[in-house]
């Protein structure tokens, strides 16, 4: 408040300087106009540029100039060639750029003209959506958290705490996407397209028979309401809660309390069925036992939507892989291959809260 009071006064003071000159013959007529100039220069500094607010604006994708495409295609092969093979190549580049190539080309560039990405949906479905095999070992990538030694290193008896407090910090970066706090990207002055930030919350995968398709649930506050709730994996059950109570986020002792009812619960019950093993199958087995799960009880279609739309699936394992600051091998491998009935494969993001207070995250 002390900041904004501090920048309005500066605003009222360039105001009355404007009102002050009306009717003064002896003002220079230069002067008022630059005050105007100068308030509209401060008012413009400190409005900040909101996250998605060049996305409209960005440069289509260009379409690269096919000798472009074959000179590094012939630069990629040439290490992996004999000399023999390298020509036998060189030759069928050449007969392709003055035959085929060229019609190609040009159907590329038409779809260009229609497309502000004309290889997007081409990427999307080819090297990723219809691909078959299991997502979890194939696709996703993951990791150690970038805080161990240096901040948390191992510890018994406060995986909970830690968890509480690493979710909180998540969902603050959250909040600054979904307000616009967070500055555009740039090269330069030049921005950079921000829309895989929309897909970090509230985001799935969900299998078809031939082809996936992606569930995207963020919205900005301009855009609208969007889903709040997380969910908790843990014992091969699955447990979901709001992350906000009147529009705020739950403050750190809030969210290790909803994470210690998890915990307690778990613990006095026996093991849950472990769907979520499912999600590391193989895309159209999957997606025929989310058919079949649905068509069991019309319920299910609604706790996997709760699932999807969730903001990111928090797991809690009970394992202890960190070895050493050396080598992160283990937990990496953890993180990626551990207990399937806690890691919703699908999900955009898992963060993963390993027993001994370390964690790692996997991200679809």
């Amino acid at each position: 408040r002390t900041g904004l009071r501090s920048r309005f006064g500066r605003y009222w003071r360039i105001v009355r300087c404007l009102r002050g000159s009306v009717g003064i013959k002896s003002i220079h007529p230069g002067e008022a106009e630059l005050a105007r100039e100068e308030m509209a220069s401060r008012l413009a500094d400190t409005v900040p540029e909101r996250t998605f607010q060049y996305q409209n604006s960005l440069p289509p994708l260009p379409v690269p100039s096919l000798e472009g495409s074959l000179s590094k295609y012939l630069d990629a092969v040439h290490p992996f060639a004999s000399e023999t093979e390298f020509k036998a190549t060189v030759d069928i580049v050449r007969k392709f750029r003055e035959g085929v190539g060229k019609e190609l080309h040009q159907k590329l560039l038409q779809r260009a003209q229609d497309k502000r990405n004309w290889l997007e949906e081409w990427w999307l479905d080819t090297a990723y959506l219809e691909v078959r095999i299991p997502s979890q070992l194939n696709v996703n990538f993951g990791g150690p958290g970038p805080y161990l030694e240096h901040f948390w290193p191992p510890a018994e008896g406060n995986s909970l705490q830690r968890t509480s407090v690493i979710t909180w910090h998540t969902l603050q970066y959250w909040d600054l996407l979904r307000t616009e706090r967070l500055a555009p990207q740039k090269a330069g002055k030049t921005p950079l397209d921000m829309d895989q930030f929309r897909m970090l919350y509230s985001t799935c995968k969900v299998p078809g028979v031939k082809k996936d398709t992606i569930r995207n649930y963020f919205k900005t506050v301009s855009e609208g309401p969007c889903p709040s709730h997380l969910v908790v994996m843990c014992r091969g059950r699955i447990f979901t809660f709001d992350a906000l109570f009147d529009g705020q986020i739950l403050s750190p002792p809030e969210l290790l309390r909803q994470l210690s009812s998890v915990k307690q619960r778990c613990e006095a019950e026996p093991e849950g069925d472990g769907v979520a093993a499912l999600t590391s199958d193989e895309r159209t087995r999957w997606a025929k036992a989310r058919e079949h799960l649905i068509s069991i009880d019309p319920h299910n279609k609604m706790i996997l939507e709760t699932i999807q739309s969730s903001m990111f699936v928090i797991s809690l394992d009970e394992s202890k892989p960190y070895s050493s600051p050396e080598n992160y091998t283990n937990l990496t491998a953890a993180a990626l291959t551990g207990d399937p009935s806690i890691r919703w494969g699908d999900k955009s993001y898992n963060s993963i809260a390993f027993s001994d207070g370390t964690f790692g995250s996997t991200c679809d």
